[in-house]
């Protein structure tokens, strides 16, 4: 029997299989509000089979956005704006949907990545002033962060609260805390980019402080038993900069405080970093988060051989696979990974006559 097409619960949250549809930010919003590209791109998702389907990475605030074209949900235009996109999933499909909650930090105010993804400077049309732990840019050159103070950091803090309200209004079944890929929370973790000389900077223990506060405060306004979970970066690849023996520490904490799961990427902090690339070229760093916590852990990165994905669950490299690019090009996945594994995944019935005659047992109605 296929472990990767095998069921797994966390606290509320059910899903049918362990192939998570990771965030996967479009680009394609207008001031925040979700248009119809994101209905017809979540749309096509919500039937793939996948177990889990996150909402790509969703501003807190509009300064959090990466790019004034981001998906925001700070206000009453935002959440209205994701009614119509969360109906239409939920009328045609029962997939399990989080969304994922982000502030960008020093690496927000930045043009489309199609446009060059340059930072577009204060001033500039699309462009607003940064924020950061320290007043460090993301690359030389770049208009500087301001440092945040104390009641930023509230404010910041809040906002997540807020936003994890709205998301249980719009009935999402999980939320994920952007932590990872060098944006606020990472920033605050690193030691290369949180220069802070005050009680979130210097220790360990200082710099994982505000990460715990942002998800204390989201866990204070759901139900017990609602998942919220953690996407980290595992190393920022930089020697003298976050990485694997810091995550766990992190993800210890993570635990004690009834973080649902943790979703182990790396890298995006750092311009110098040395990433060897390669298929699950970060699964190690899932395996060894895996090794020392008790809650679910999801790999991700180049993981799109069927095979290959199979493996990292059934030898508890890790609990969920996570796709990204490799479902975008692929929006059925699942289903392919399924018949070649010999295992069943859920189909809309408008579906069920396509399925092959080599593989009668594939699917099953959704």
């Amino acid at each position: 029997m296929s472990q990767l097409f095998t069921p797994i619960t966390s606290g509320s949250l059910s899903m049918p299989n362990r192939v998570v549809i990771a965030p996967m930010c479009q680009y394609s919003a207008e001031d925040g509000r979700m248009t119809d590209w994101h209905m017809i791109h979540y749309g096509q998702l919500a039937l793939s089979g996948a177990g889990l389907l996150t909402i790509e990475a969703t501003a807190v605030s509009p300064e959090g956005r990466i790019t004034h074209a981001d998906t925001g949900l700070w206000d009453e235009a935002t959440e209205a704006a994701m009614v119509p996109v969360m109906q239409a999933i939920r009328r045609w499909s029962d997939i399990p949907v989080a969304i994922q909650l982000a502030h960008a930090g020093r690496k927000a105010s930045t043009g489309k990545p199609w446009l060059g993804g340059a930072q577009i400077p204060p001033g500039q049309p699309n462009g607003w002033q940064t924020v950061a732990p320290t007043a460090l840019p993301f690359s030389a050159g770049e208009n500087p962060p301001e440092a945040l103070g104390k009641g930023d950091m509230e404010r910041i803090r809040d906002a997540f609260a807020a936003t994890a309200r709205r998301s249980l209004r719009l009935g999402f079944d999980a939320i994920q805390i952007h932590a990872a890929h060098g944006y606020l929370l990472h920033q605050f973790l690193s030691p290369l980019s949180n220069r802070r000389e005050d009680a979130h900077g210097g220790s360990l223990e200082n710099r994982m402080r505000f990460p715990l506060e942002v998800f204390e405060a989201v866990k204070a306004v759901v139900p017990a038993d609602y998942p919220v979970s953690v996407r980290v970066s595992g190393t920022d690849w930089v020697e003298g900069g976050w990485d694997i023996a810091q995550t766990i520490a992190f993800a210890r904490e993570l635990q004690a405080r009834g973080c649902a799961a943790i979703h182990v990427s790396s890298g995006g902090l750092d311009p110098r970093q040395q990433i060897p690339i390669g298929p699950g070229y970060q699964v190690p760093l899932a395996r060894a988060v895996k090794a020392a916590v008790d809650m679910p852990v999801v790999a991700v990165g180049l993981i799109t051989d069927f095979d290959h994905a199979e493996s990292i669950v059934a030898t508890s490299d890790a609990d969920m696979v996570a796709l990204a690019r490799g479902i975008l090009y692929d929006p059925r996945w699942p289903w392919h990974a399924a018949a070649h594994l010999g295992a069943q995944v859920p189909a809309a019935p408008q579906y069920l006559r396509c399925q092959p005659r080599m593989h009668r047992e594939l699917f099953r109605p959704a």
